[in-house]
């Protein structure tokens, strides 16, 4: 390998450099204290470990995107987490096994074996917050509310909402008797809003159920949305009936809390169907592609650890959140420069000064006032009147 190639870094893996590094960094702090502010606990999971409890609930479309290693003590197959959910979902189900809704959340990087999309990180920093052992529709408002406090935070404009309820496509389903490979076509043409597929495949299905899983197709758009399918799905069975109230429920929450952010709902839309179980909400920002940050309810996910837990969540990446938001930060405070030498009482007077929350640069041989410039200082140590002061770095 030629020697320049060994500064090459793959296609979607990035090193951050200063000053962003500092900017992601106070992000992160400012999110994470938000979290605390809301409850939430902080937990930090492994990078890596046994490739059965990684993928566990996750579906196909997560196992395509971890990185799969062997190890060389057990001979198991590892993999480096791609999301950091189910690592959660394990912690509340086997590790915590607390009684009673938890509230816990992370921030950590992630690796994809394949983006989420084209020109996308393979290397996001995934931040989160999840909350288990409640199944009522308050624990997805709490999420969703917290999520969009998130986005307001990072001062992200004109955020927009997608929401849907894998439980009513699921429930027809049910009702119908579709499973397998048909379950699966169904599910790939109501993605494509494929009308003619729709109805090929719903074709042999009983005449009102059939109808039904049509109408999804056209179910979609702003709050009155939600009218026309109660009126679309009231021959439903009680389940789709009870999806569709939970939804209804969030909607009307949101509207109260957030009457300014624009609902979007379409009941066709079944972002991680073979993971989630409930609500799906995502957000979405103009000239962004996809999501910025996404959840929804997921209440089969502990079982294998188990113990099975409702449970609802959110995710974003907090590198996307710096890019397109604007993180209040503190007022800059110049950094202070120190001369190159090892009197004590110099010692004495940086440390308080660090101690303080200052940043205090000090000088090495052969530094003077240029190299303090161009380091970004705005004061300086200068021994004066028998002691070491702090002066204006031009005086």
């Amino acid at each position: 390998m030629a020697t320049v190639d060994r500064w090459l870094l793959p296609d979607g893996i990035e090193e951050v450099l200063p000053p962003q590094a500092a900017c992601i960094e106070a992000a992160r702090r400012q999110v994470l204290d938000l979290f605390q502010r809301w409850g939430y606990e902080l937990v930090i999971t492994p990078h890596i470990e046994y490739l059965e409890s990684l993928l566990t609930g996750a579906g196909q479309d997560l196992d395509l995107r971890t990185f799969k290693v062997t190890d060389p003590l057990s001979g198991r197959q590892m993999g480096l987490r791609a999301d950091i959910t189910p690592q959660v979902a394990r912690i509340d189900a086997h590790t915590l096994r607390r009684e009673g809704p938890s509230r816990l959340c992370y921030a950590g990087s992630v690796v994809h074996a394949k983006p989420r999309a084209l020109a996308t990180s393979r290397s996001p920093i995934q931040l989160g917050a999840e909350l288990y052992g409640d199944a009522s529709p308050a624990s997805d408002i709490e999420v969703i509310s917290l999520m969009l406090d998130t986005l307001s935070l990072a001062q992200v404009a004109d955020v927009h909402m997608d929401l849907g309820h894998v439980g009513i496509y699921r429930g027809l389903c049910e009702a119908a008797g579709v499973t397998g490979e048909v379950e699966q076509r169904l599910f790939d043409a109501l993605q494509r809003k494929a009308i003619d597929e729709v109805v090929e495949l719903t074709a042999s299905l009983p005449g009102e159920l059939a109808s039904m899983l049509r109408a999804l197709v056209d179910l979609s758009g702003e709050r009155d949305v939600l009218d026309l399918a109660q009126a679309c799905l009231v021959a439903a069975p009680p389940a789709v009936q009870q999806a569709l109230d939970e939804l209804v429920a969030v909607a009307d929450a949101l509207e109260l809390r957030f009457p300014e952010l624009p609902l979007y709902f379409d009941l066709a839309e079944l972002r991680g169907y073979h993971y989630h179980t409930g609500v799906v909400f995502a957000a979405f920002v103009p000239g962004v592609g996809q999501s910025i940050a996404q959840g929804g309810r997921y209440d089969d996910i502990g079982a294998d650890f188990g113990r099975a837990r409702p449970a609802t969540g959110f995710s974003t990446d907090l590198k996307t959140l710096v890019s397109l938001g604007q993180f209040r930060e503190a007022p800059a405070v110049g950094a202070i420069w120190a001369p190159d030498n090892h009197d004590l009482y110099l010692w004495q007077a940086v440390q308080r000064l660090r101690q303080e929350g200052r940043q205090v640069l000090q000088a090495l041989p052969g530094q003077d006032l240029q190299a303090a410039r161009a380091a970004g200082c705005s004061q300086r140590l200068e021994w004066l009147d028998g002691r070491w002061q702090l002066l204006p770095l031009t005086a």
